[in-house]
């Protein structure tokens, strides 16, 4: 954890978990060098609210959050396609994410070791979901817990995107031997 560096960024990206009952959280990502932070976030839980966002209101939120940055994607959830449809029809790049859970929290904790990825103290929801993010002992495979974990989904989307032409995943899906 670190504060937002100084330093002009040479990139921008965004990355976005929606959600309609449960909370939407997005995460603004500057990178620097080989490093990327994330230096800003939008989270918002209707539930919590009381009252749930149009998908119209999620772009709004979603720009503001951009401000004047020239982001060159935005890595949203695979399952959100009318807001997927929103963000296109107002210009935005968007990539449907990668979201294989076991590949991407191996990915997202490589980067987090290497430096690769660096979360700023003000990120504080993403901080809050990180120390109570853990694994569902009674799933019977490796799998978290799904509850308080929108930061670290739309984290992952992010690894996941940024590592996606560095020669695929971490598993082997099936190997085929010939004799």
């Amino acid at each position: 954890v670190r504060p937002v560096p100084h330093k002009k960024m040479e990139e921008w990206r965004i990355s976005c978990d929606y959600g309609t009952s449960n909370p939407t959280s997005m995460g603004l990502w500057g990178r620097h060098g080989s490093t990327w932070y994330r230096v800003a976030e939008y989270y918002y839980d209707g539930r919590a609210a009381r009252r749930q966002k149009t998908d119209e209101e999620y772009a709004g939120d979603l720009a503001r959050l951009v401000g004047d940055r020239p982001v060159r994607a935005v890595i949203a959830d695979p399952s959100a396609a009318s807001f997927i449809e929103v963000l296109r029809r107002k210009g935005f790049r968007v990539v449907r994410a990668d979201n294989d859970v076991p590949d991407g929290i191996r990915v997202t904790a490589d980067l987090l070791k290497r430096r690769r990825i660096v979360i700023c103290r003000e990120c504080r929801d993403c901080l809050r979901e990180m120390e109570l993010y853990c694994w569902d002992e009674r799933a019977g495979r490796d799998a978290p817990r799904k509850e308080n974990d929108h930061a670290m989904d739309e984290m992952r989307y992010f690894a996941m995107d940024l590592t996606a032409g560095d020669g695929g995943g971490f598993a082997a899906m099936s190997v085929e031997r010939r004799i």
